[in-house]
């Protein structure tokens, strides 16, 4: 793919172009040259866009999609499309399909039917067998194939001796283990967070403390073993305490948050919209601020969009009997500019790569051209317009955000919304 970029302003710290309006020639998916004005002498592809800003690929460590299995929710191929259209070139695809991925030969259909692929697909293998919590999957031979982590998609690690033998058993080949912060004995059947609203508006609570009981024990058991913790979606204050406590004390664990956890209370809920229906729930409005302060002092390492399509007859239901989850591709830059500014977003949305083993592209000349692309300062009201999911189900509905994705460029490919 031959492409001249014109008039983009570079958002990229450490490229030497940054923040300067420039000119992009892109050859066979490299970077061949950056200077203020380029003459397209060859009459290649030019892209013109309006307020045109470029940074590093954005990376999602959360995404579900459904295939195989559950491909009413939504295929791998137009799934790969949507994160193209919101701005990302990698993707961590989580193990919400039927069957689970549990085994090598799950992992390489995943990365056979994702290969060639404008954006970079990151498969997890399951933790345990059928996602079960009873007994170990075949962890070692799925890291051979290609898995980048090993997560019972939202579901806790109830055995701590389980985990204990996973932390120990991956740290021989360097491996990441998730553990979804969940004490079901504490949660039980809780629909949304237990505090004010929840008893205003009747609904049964989620306590704060079944994250936080989570938390704490998957730091004690990281700290007999050793290696490598990924603590997914955290959602309480405290959560962020436990945290940076243990990074203070040299602990290998890194966590993430979903954007709705960081912008949305669960005062929400109070409409009784499925749409607010996510797990973990969302939380209290002081629980939002410790989130984002977490984020600005790098205690959370990764924002997700914890993207999660579901049917609309599992969501156009009561809500005690509506399932959990909202997709987030399509609005998570829109959303996370609305909280911080353009550059402050752009650095989460690229930061922690390294831990999944994904390489970064600085935007310089004969490096690949690995790049999103999008509109900082366009404010909007999100609206079923903007939804590129086959299902629906969106938190930010209706809600107002502010930047545009144009989309990508990568692996020599372009995957651009002109509208």
């Amino acid at each position: 793919m031959n492409i001249l970029i014109k008039s983009a302003t570079i958002i990229d710290p450490r490229s030497s172009f940054n923040n300067q309006v420039v000119d992009i020639l892109i050859e066979k998916g490299v970077i061949s040259k950056i200077a203020s004005s380029i003459k397209n002498s060859h009459k290649f592809k030019e892209l013109v866009l309006d307020n045109l800003h470029i940074s590093q690929g954005w990376f999602d460590s959360s995404v579900s999609f459904g295939e195989p299995g559950l491909e009413d929710n939504e295929t791998l191929e137009n799934g790969l499309k949507t994160a193209a259209l919101s701005g990302f070139t990698d993707v961590g695809l989580n193990a919400h399909c039927s069957p689970v991925p549990d085994s090598k030969s799950h992992i390489s259909y995943l990365i056979n039917q994702t290969k060639n692929n404008i954006v970079n697909t990151h498969p997890y293998g399951s933790l345990t067998v059928k996602s079960e919590g009873k007994e170990l999957a075949e962890l070692f031979d799925m890291y051979t194939a290609g898995a980048s982590a090993f997560y019972d998609y939202k579901k806790a690690v109830s055995n701590p001796n389980l985990l204990k033998i996973a932390l120990q058993y991956v740290a021989s080949f360097n491996g990441l283990v998730f553990s979804f912060p969940d004490n079901k004995y504490i949660s039980g059947n809780g629909v949304m967070n237990e505090h004010i609203t929840s008893t205003k508006i009747g609904l049964k609570g989620i306590p704060a403390l079944s994250e936080e009981l989570s938390v704490a024990r998957d730091l004690q058991v990281l700290e007999y073993t050793g290696g490598k913790l990924h603590i997914p979606t955290i959602s309480t204050k405290k959560s962020v305490e436990l945290i940076k406590r243990a990074k203070q004390n040299k602990l290998g664990v890194t966590c993430s948050v979903a954007i709705h956890n960081l912008s949305l209370s669960d005062k929400e809920l109070a409409t009784f919209d499925t749409n607010m229906k996510v797990s973990p729930p969302l939380r209290t409005e002081e629980d939002c601020k410790s989130l984002i302060k977490g984020l600005k002092e790098g205690v959370i390492d990764l924002i997700t969009s914890d993207h999660k399509p579901v049917n609309t007859e599992f969501k156009q239901i009561e809500f005690d009997h509506a399932e959990n989850g909202t997709i987030g591709l399509e609005s998570i830059f829109g959303a996370l500019n609305t909280i911080f500014s353009t550059r402050e977003s752009i650095k989460f949305l690229t930061q922690g790569k390294s831990l999944f083993g994904i390489d970064d592209f600085p935007i310089e000349v004969g490096n690949k051209a690995c790049l999103s692309c999008f509109n900082p300062d366009t404010s909007y009201d999100f609206t079923n317009e903007n939804i590129f999911s086959s299902s629906k189900n969106a938190i930010f509905l209706n809600k107002e955000l502010k930047g545009k994705v144009y989309g990508i460029i990568a692996n020599n490919k372009l995957k651009i919304n002109y509208e």
